[in-house]
């Protein structure tokens, strides 16, 4: 039948079933969904093993978001219910075994549904799809290490390998992983951070020093005032919800900024509290502020032209640990509020009673997740939010700080252990100190110019460490034909999805142990080590029985491959194997070679682990190129639509976490049975002569070029004029390979502009 190279995910039969969107969040329902998933997925004995381990201090880090555990304690259920699906999905009993890839062509499996592929089940052979061939047939780890090698070493350059990251990868196994391509002579280390939060990297690192967020668990329940921006916490980071609750009965004002007005921000019952799951819960936001799409910074803007005027200022932090705050003060006054009030979309009372809000708080802190970083002037979005707490000296005190909400459990491990494109010049000589390599000063690429680089026939090999590329990343069509334009592309992966089948000549899939399984190596039981969005780096030591005795440990595959290429180039001096079955080596490693580690596999020991040195937080401290907190002035910016178009923003579902799709259902939002819908404001379908469930065709347009999605059905919501939301990866087709954002390359998910037709 032929190889899918599209990438796309199939069309829907019929329109989805909708009910009124949820009032509360968790609660009962949330109850029901984890012994359903649980149930329906492990059996009622790896259940109960698998959720009393997750995020406990000797058991497995859950393989779902990087909000962290509280310090010294854990409840009895120390996870939500999203935790728990992809606890459950990771501990399915069902397997995508050698049968399953012989039964169905890659053809044919390119035909079935994201959610269809993911419940396959757990994968249990390497397997290869070789060149001409439209079936994958099992193979040995040593012929796949060889299939690798022989690859790698025809190769030309080394810079035409591509070493992609997901974040889901320990910190052992991403180090592993750099030093591998770094000794193999390229910084080709793109991630799942160039997609979604390198933005917030970029901005933090310019404007105070550090690329991570400054506060802690523990700063919510000192904080006055917490803005909760371009985010989802119900559905992308639940148990944020819980800090949320414990803010407000401390005494904090929530205030949400977005978009939509998501259930998790409006109400939240805990699971675990019985008298919450029987009475109304806790209200959550005092306050919605529903922005256009992009409106952020305009809004931003807004809040500190309100403190300047209200002279809400801490004037000894401003002179003693920050520069540029004449130019900026000048900017913000002389932006007009005409433009604050259009650009933003709030009227001008809202936005100065926040401001007086703003004004009075002690100690605020700002949360943001992908709401605020997938936009061209996501940079400047994020570090305006930073001069609105600079001006307030609400960083390095308690309570208050900048919150980046990370997605990927160990995504902000993976950046601080060496997965960086663009490293500095210290990294690669500290790196060379501990491992005797001479790595490459050329930077590498990230995720949108791998796709390039492929695109261009520069880059020829393809190796993923997790995830799921061809969905994850913008674009979809230039995506898959830009994988499907290499010789090789290996995917290390724990279940069938779409990147499986959006191929290079020849494929393959490398099985590896999930968070859940216990690791044994003839050293012993082996566990990984993760960092959670706010710095702490704690173990994860699985205890479950591996889903086939043929997985691998991701550190085990990257040693492999590392192993069998160096023995075939005959290089000595990195003792692979030995660090293959001793991850306390590893550790060693990474301790030598990165500040912060020290003592590394004493501390990682103990319950909760430690926090990384944070200096803007510890010591108000900022390692800038001044020395100081800079205050960035940009022009007031937003993304705009022309007449008769719509900005468009991509959002998950509640039934899936990034690109894995667990079922068909968006509860909170009354969505059911469907993914292929587009989310308008009742007054633009109206004004269209459209009615609920009607299929249309969209189209996005950028620099004159037009980007096709055909069948998608009409759902009224709540959501500003002018603006529509869907799900990705259905919508990434959408969204221009060139569209990024400024001084980060991230793709503009949220805010495609796009026309919508009826179809035919």
């Amino acid at each position: 039948m032929g190889r899918d190279v599209e990438g796309l995910t199939p069309l829907e039969p019929s329109p989805p079933r909708l009910s009124k969107p949820k009032e509360v969040a968790a609660g009962i329902p949330a109850v029901i969904s984890t012994l359903s998933h649980g149930l329906s997925r492990m059996g009622s004995l790896a259940s109960f093993r698998n959720f009393t381990s997750v995020n406990r201090f000797d058991g497995f880090d859950c393989p779902g978001c990087a909000w962290p555990d509280p310090d010294g304690h854990r409840t009895v259920a120390e996870f939500c219910e999203n935790g728990a699906k992809a606890v459950a999905d990771e501990g399915t009993r069902k397997r995508a075994s050698p049968e399953f890839w012989s039964k169905w062509s890659v053809g044919e499996l390119s035909r079935k549904s994201d959610q269809w592929l993911n419940s396959q089940g757990r994968l249990t052979h390497p397997m290869i799809l070789r060149s001409g061939s439209d079936y994958y047939a099992k193979l040995s780890w040593d012929e796949a290490f060889d299939v690798i090698s022989d690859e790698l070493q025809s190769l030309e350059d080394p810079d035409q390998a591509i070493f992609y990251t997901s974040g889901r990868t320990s910190n052992e196994a991403a180090f592993l992983w750099q030093l591998l391509a770094r000794r193999f002579g390229t910084n080709n280390l793109p991630d799942c951070s160039n997609m979604c939060h390198e933005s917030s990297s970029v901005a933090l690192h310019d404007s105070i020093g550090i690329s991570k967020g400054t506060v802690t668990l523990d700063d919510f329940t000192k904080a006055d005032l917490i803005i909760v921006a371009g985010q989802n916490p119900g559905s992308n980071h639940p148990r944020m919800l819980t800090a949320l609750r414990d803010a407000k009965r401390a005494g904090a004002s929530v205030i949400s900024i977005n978009p939509l007005f998501e259930t998790g921000m409006k109400r939240f019952k805990h699971p675990q509290a019985p008298l919450e799951l029987l009475g109304s819960g806790t209200s959550i936001a005092d306050e919605h502020i529903s922005v256009r799409v992009n409106g952020d910074f305009s809004l931003f803007r807004g809040l500190a032209k309100t403190v300047l005027q209200r002279e809400a200022l801490d004037k000894e932090f401003i002179a003693t640990h920050t520069r540029g705050f004449a130019d900026y003060r000048r900017t913000v006054e002389s932006t007009s509020w005409g433009s604050i009030i259009s650009g933003s979309g709030v009227n001008l009372e809202v936005i100065s009673n926040l401001g007086a809000i703003v004004s009075k708080s002690k100690s605020t802190i700002v949360c943001w997740a992908m709401g605020l970083t997938q936009h061209r002037n996501s940079v400047a979005i994020i570090q305006e939010i930073t001069n609105l707490l600079l001006l307030g000296g609400h960083i390095g005190r308690p309570g208050a700080g900048v919150c980046p909400v990370r997605g990927h459990s160990n995504v902000q491990g993976d950046r601080t252990v060496g997965i960086n494109h663009n490293p500095s010049d210290k990294f690669l000589s500290d790196l060379h100190d501990s491992t005797g390599i001479i790595p490459p000063s050329k930077p590498g690429v990230d995720s949108v110019r791998a796709v390039k680089s492929m695109r261009d026939g520069v880059a020829k090999v393809f190796l993923s460490m997790g995830g799921n590329f061809v969905s994850a990343m913008s674009d979809t069509k230039a995506t898959a034909s830009a994988l499907s334009n290499c010789s090789l592309t290996v995917q290390v992966s724990t279940k069938p999805n779409r990147s499986h089948l959006i191929t290079g000549r020849t494929a393959l899939i490398l099985p590896c142990l999930g968070r859940s399984e216990t690791d044994l190596t003839d050293r012993g039981e082996q566990f990984v080590s993760v960092e959670n969005s706010m710095g702490i780096v704690h173990s994860s030591k699985g205890s479950s029985t591996p889903a086939s005795p043929f997985l691998r440990s991701e550190p085990s595959i990257i040693c492999g491959i590392a192993s069998t290429l160096d023995t075939r180039i005959g290089r000595s001096g990195i003792a692979w194997q030995d660090l293959s079955k001793d991850y306390d080596m590893v550790r060693g490693l990474i301790e030598a070679s990165i500040p912060g580690f020290e003592g590394y596999n004493e501390r990682v020991r103990s319950d909760g682990g430690f926090y990384l040195p944070n200096a803007p937080r510890d010591s108000r401290t900022f390692n800038t190129d001044t020395g100081y907190a800079n205050f960035r002035v940009h022009d007031i910016s937003g993304a705009t639509a022309d007449t008769g178009q719509f900005l468009m923003m991509t959002i998950r579902s509640h039934d899936q976490y990034n690109t894995t799709v667990y079922g068909l259902d968006d509860r909170y939002r009354g969505i059911n049975k469907g993914r292929r819908v587009v989310l308008m404001n009742q007054s633009d379908i109206d004004e269209n002569g459209w009615s609920e469930g009607d299929l249309v065709d969209l189209t996005s347009h950028f620099e004159g070029s037009e980007r096709h999605a055909p069948n998608w059905y009409l759902v009224p919501y709540d959501i500003p004029k002018g603006n529509i939301a869907t799900y990705f990866p259905e919508a990434n087709v959408l969204v221009p390979l060139d569209s990024v954002a400024e001084g980060s390359n991230t793709p503009t998910s949220k805010s495609v502009v796009v026309s919508i037709r009826g179809s035919d």
